[in-house]
């Protein structure tokens, strides 16, 4: 594994990250299923949407691919046929897949889209893998996973991407492919992976010729259609094949700003909306059974144990929370503090409260939507919040902080997205007290591509926030390496996103240090 500051070694994976061409001359071996029919080939490669992994734990993790010849065809089903299809898959421990060590066949049903989800179990700890899939005599290129480490091993430091807001229309996915260079053990996706807004009404900021469907998604086929749009980026499907993903969804998935079971505005149908915007997301997504929709139910909240090192607590604050404070509009009003307001509701809230308890990790991350820190967005002594993050549930904040430090939690580090900025941030027992000690940190990614390409507004104090660290509104990703005695954050930016094949650079590199809560800002690399 490379380390954050260095080149990934390209070369070592060209057959993995450039394998396009493989697929055409690679075959899955004797024990295979061959081409179904010669009418299966004559309809083109159904692989159109690429590959994926995701949720890993150390003996598995979830395979997955969607059928689609016809990816944006209008009803929604890929240009696929009205039956089940076999689809045969490999597990290697090499690129070349000379040391198979599982295949077998799934079966993609029109029902589900034409999407598989193989879950795998018995494998070893700590170690990468390689996959691929085949089905009527097209072979995917090759996918690189890997399980998480035995229970308890510190014996490896751990690389992480994190990813959110990927608006299509407001430009190009280059961070997905700088994330792919950087060769990461896990991708952690915290929302807004699509936008169901049209361009009609999430205008084109960048001016790019991207097409995008005029008006916002609300059904089954529009949201098919819609990850389908996303999916056939050839940025997306590198960074989906180079490493396990775990992905929480925010608002976009569905609705802008919607809340339990309250729409941003009021519509009729929002119970079907939203069972078929869930059943969507579940197709489109490297999840395991656990997490399939039941109607308007989709558990998606969960923990990832990367070995003694670090727990991943990834939490879903729209399924469960409260209406917005304060009618939605910016606060404070007062109701933004009421004890009874939650974002997480009770069951995800004791949940993570427990699993704090009993975590025995050297880290632990909570990856989440909406900034956790207070953030008072207008200038002098007056105060504006935002009541769709956590400042319009205060006492849910304030719950969570003082459950981790009842717990006695050795590190504490919210990850979180949805705000198109980077900030660094230490994390208070009373924004409201100066000499409030700091009792963890906060890293929140910019966006992928929402909000098209941005000016360098780069600040590293804020007189209103003294507690925020650090500031880039610029495109891009956040990348982390985490050992035993640290965690090193680097703030990754793109310089535009309104054209292909920018660079990334690092903006601005923070450092945590086991026991001590908050970032500290170093020298990049």
């Amino acid at each position: 594994m490379n380390s954050p500051a260095g080149p990934p070694n390209w070369n070592r994976r060209k057959l993995l990250l450039a394998s396009a061409t493989a697929a055409t001359t690679l075959g899955l071996g004797s024990g295979a299923a061959t081409a179904r029919t010669s009418a299966a080939r004559n309809r083109g490669d159904p692989f159109t949407l690429g590959i994926a992994s995701g949720d890993p734990d150390p003996q598995g993790f979830v395979l997955w691919t969607r059928l689609a010849h016809d990816p944006l065809a209008d009803d929604g089903r890929g240009g696929m046929p009205d039956r089940t299809i076999d689809v045969d898959w490999e597990l290697a421990e090499d690129e070349r897949f000379h040391r198979i060590v599982r295949r077998g066949t799934a079966r993609a049903m029109p029902e589900w889209g034409h999407s598989v989800h193989v879950e795998l179990d018995g494998l070893r700890p700590g170690r990468e893998y390689f996959y691929r899939f085949r089905t009527g005599g097209h072979l995917t290129p090759t996918g690189r996973t890997r399980t998480a480490p035995a229970a308890g091993s510190l014996s490896r430091p751990l690389t992480v991407c994190t990813a959110s807001c990927a608006a299509w229309e407001h430009g190009y996915f280059t961070a997905y492919r700088r994330i792919a260079e950087d060769e990461p053990d896990l991708v952690l996706h915290l929302g807004d992976y699509i936008y169901e807004l049209g361009h009609l009404q999430y205008p084109l900021l960048s001016g790019i010729a991207r097409s995008v469907t005029g008006f916002q998604a609300d059904n089954l086929a529009e949201y098919r259609r819609r990850y389908a749009e996303y999916k056939t980026d050839p940025d997306l499907r590198l960074a989906h094949r180079t490493a396990p993903w775990v992905v929480i969804w925010d608002d976009h998935e569905l609705d802008n700003n919607w809340a339990g079971d309250d729409p941003e505005l009021p519509q009729p149908d929002f119970d079907r909306r939203r069972a078929e915007s869930f059943r969507a997301y579940y197709e489109n997504m490297p999840l395991r059974a656990s997490n399939r929709p039941q109607g308007t139910d989709m558990r998606l909240y969960r923990r990832i144990r990367w070995g003694g090192l670090a727990n991943f607590h990834m939490l879903d604050t729209r399924q469960y929370r409260d209406d917005q404070a304060c009618g939605g509009l910016v606060g404070p009003c007062g109701t933004e503090s009421d004890p009874e307001r939650s974002i997480t509701g009770e069951r995800q809230e004791k949940w993570l409260l427990d699993g704090l308890r009993d975590s025995r990790a050297r880290w632990d991350l909570l990856g989440q939507q909406v900034m956790f820190a207070h953030h008072d967005t207008l200038d002098g002594p007056l105060t504006m919040t935002n009541m769709d993050t956590w400042d319009g549930y205060t006492a849910s904040r304030r719950r969570i902080t003082e459950g981790w430090l009842a717990a006695g939690v050795r590190n504490p580090v919210v990850l979180t997205g949805d705000i198109h900025e980077h900030y660094a941030a230490d994390l208070k027992r009373d924004y409201s007290d100066p000499d409030s000690p700091v009792v963890g940190s906060e890293l929140v990614t910019t966006s992928v591509a929402s909000g098209g390409d941005a000016e360098d507004d780069e600040f590293t104090g804020d007189p209103d926030n003294p507690h925020i660290r650090f500031h880039s509104g610029m495109r891009g990703y956040l990348r982390t390496r985490i050992d035993a005695e640290r965690l090193r954050a680097d703030f990754r930016v793109l310089p535009y996103v309104s054209r292909r094949g920018a660079d990334a650079s690092t903006k601005a590199s923070f450092e945590i240090t086991d026991g001590v809560a908050g970032p500290r800002e170093i020298t990049p690399s």
